[in-house]
């Protein structure tokens, strides 16, 4: 077995060490756990991404389905006693501005309840300009306001490190527009260092020609067991 095989077995470990308290979820029904909070919150906004008024009079805010989305999500996870070892903290409205996220899941390190892991997310939607208007509440400088509310994002997870990966949820999908999808990647720093412009346009080339895409549980167990500073960029399907 190699040195980083035995790294990455040895964080697999530690996290089971820490999920295996008796009045914690074990590192395998924290999977669980999470999938089912996911599946819950899905299944709820997906209801309204695909819902269509026959009168073509009522179109729900985009603003909504990230509502939804989250309250059926908290909820579960407080009902499922989720949240000692898998938080969620969501933005205030200049948070999100500043940091371009709209919630923040963490994966916690107890007693301290410090974050071992976090995934940053960013919702999309298939029709929003994500330069969003936040002048009239904010004077900022100019600089801050020439980058992209994704590239805000990627600059929020590469400040605190490769144990932080950047979330971008599409409500609605160019092909599927009644389910989500998502990008998670702790490397798109690296095009920024290439002076690409990380937008909306952007993050969906990364779904042209994709053949498959991994699951919520399938995402978790891929952040829990990299290996440290290991890249790590992979398409998800919610619903």
């Amino acid at each position: 077995m190699t040195q980083t095989e035995n790294q990455a077995k040895t964080k697999y470990k530690m996290f089971n060490s820490i999920w295996s308290k008796s009045d914690k979820p074990s590192v395998k029904s924290c999977f669980s756990l999470f999938s089912d909070c996911i599946h819950v919150a899905t299944s709820r906004t997906c209801e309204y991404l695909r819902f269509t008024d026959p009168d073509e009079k009522f179109y729900p805010s985009k603003a909504v389905f990230h509502e939804i989305f989250l309250m059926a999500y908290i909820q579960r996870s407080f009902q499922l006693n989720l949240t000692d070892t898998f938080n969620c903290t969501v933005m205030t409205h200049g948070q999100r501005f500043l940091l371009g996220t709209d919630w923040v899941w963490a994966v916690l390190d107890p007693p301290s309840k410090n974050p071992r892991i976090q995934i940053a997310v960013q919702v999309l939607h298939l029709t929003e300009n994500t330069q969003e208007n936040f002048e009239e509440h904010f004077s900022m400088e100019m600089e801050l306001f020439q980058k992209t509310r994704a590239e805000r994002l990627v600059e929020f997870c590469a400040g605190i490190g490769r144990s932080c990966y950047a979330l971008f949820l599409f409500f609605g999908h160019k092909n599927d527009p009644g389910n989500i999808y998502g990008l998670l990647s702790n490397n798109l720093h690296e095009a920024l260092g290439r002076c690409v412009q990380i937008d909306q346009e952007f993050i969906k080339g990364f779904f042209k020609g994709a053949k498959g895409f991994g699951t919520a549980t399938g995402m978790l167990r891929a952040v829990v067991s990299r290996k440290d500073n290991e890249p790590l960029t992979m398409l998800v399907k919610f619903c």
